[in-house]
């Protein structure tokens, strides 16, 4: 337990390092974009002032709103304040609306797609990549080069092979949005069944692709532990071949799990490709507009909950290996 416990803060440690330099980057690396996203703003609220004094006062009145009139050391310390009581500010281009609010309609969007999409994709993949690791024959000799074409296909290419086959051609689903663009949110049937009509080509889109990359890598693993010294061993010493299957798997499945914890971890970037092509309201969408509109404070949250979650879904999966990995328990203790 003393060992665990020193691992623990070890990686706690540099969980806190990542973050902190992290932080310190979304939220200066937006800031130094050229150009200035609050004159956009009192462009479109000065339409048709002819008195320059008054655009001006306008000007250094959303300026001092924004705070981006201040030195970058000042902007930054009232931004680590804001964000510490959950205030990200004022989104640039979607003022008056604040960045939590725009949050709160995106993020929802996202999760609800990219979520099941991974869980998915990642148990049929490793289900037949285990499978043709352990049957080869036939099933291999095809799983295998489709999985191969299925990964190298880029998301945008899988995602307008799906959009043109059955949106264009065969017109079984919606083409762009989260749904239909004549219907109100509503928990009705017209449209949830919108919402679900949808839904189903970004999703496939992205299981698809994960399906085949997932397949790959478990079958490489599986057919590594299946050849290695202890399977030969527990073979000869007569112990049962679904034993000793079920130690083959678990040992594959090791750097699978950490695939899972990256692919969740990224799953708001991730979204963005799906997203633009299908036009789907989710986080990803609002991360292109965002950067397209200099939204400093849009970016630098979005960018901001990225970076949580791949660090926090690395620092889980580093203190779930320290309980299920025997070559981790054994550096403990030493």
């Amino acid at each position: 337990m003393k060992g665990y416990r020193k691992y623990f803060l070890n990686k706690l440690m540099w969980f806190a390092i990542t973050f902190v330099a992290a932080f310190v980057l979304n939220f200066t690396l937006p800031r130094l974009m050229p150009g200035d996203p609050v004159a956009a703003i009192v462009a479109r609220l000065a339409q048709g002032m002819t008195n320059a004094t008054g655009v001006q006062a306008i000007y250094q009145q959303y300026t001092e709103l924004f705070g981006t009139n201040r030195p970058m050391y000042e902007q930054f310390f009232i931004y680590v304040k804001n964000v510490a009581r959950g205030d990200f500010g004022y989104s640039f281009s979607q003022y008056p609306r604040t960045v939590s609010d725009v949050l709160k309609v995106s993020i929802g969007w996202t999760l609800a797609l990219q979520f099941p999409a991974i869980i998915v994709g990642w148990l049929i993949g490793n289900t037949l990549g285990a499978l043709a690791a352990y049957l080869r024959g036939g099933f291999d000799k095809v799983l295998l080069p489709i999985s191969i074409f299925v990964s190298g296909l880029p998301a945008f290419g899988m995602a307008i092979i799906l959009l043109v086959i059955f949106a264009v051609n065969l017109q079984w689903f919606p083409t762009s949005g989260g749904y239909g663009f004549d219907l109100i949110p509503t928990f009705t049937g017209p449209f949830m069944w919108s919402v679900f009509t949808h839904y189903q080509l970004p999703f496939w889109s992205i299981v698809l692709i994960a399906i085949g990359g997932q397949a790959i890598g478990m079958r490489s693993m599986a057919i590594y532990e299946l050849n290695a010294d202890y399977v030969k061993y527990s073979r000869f010493m007569g112990i049962k071949d679904r034993k000793i299957v079920s130690y083959v798997f678990r040992n594959a499945m090791l750097p699978q799990i950490t695939g899972l914890a990256l692919a969740i971890g990224t799953m708001v970037s991730g979204a963005l490709v799906a997203e633009i092509i299908f036009s789907y309201p989710g986080l990803g969408t609002t991360l292109l507009n965002a950067v397209m509109g200099q939204d400093y404070p849009l970016i630098s949250a979005v960018t901001l909950i990225i970076t949580l979650m791949v660090l926090v879904a690395m620092f889980v999966i580093e203190l779930v290996y320290g309980f299920i990995d025997p070559r981790i328990k054994a550096a403990q203790s030493d």
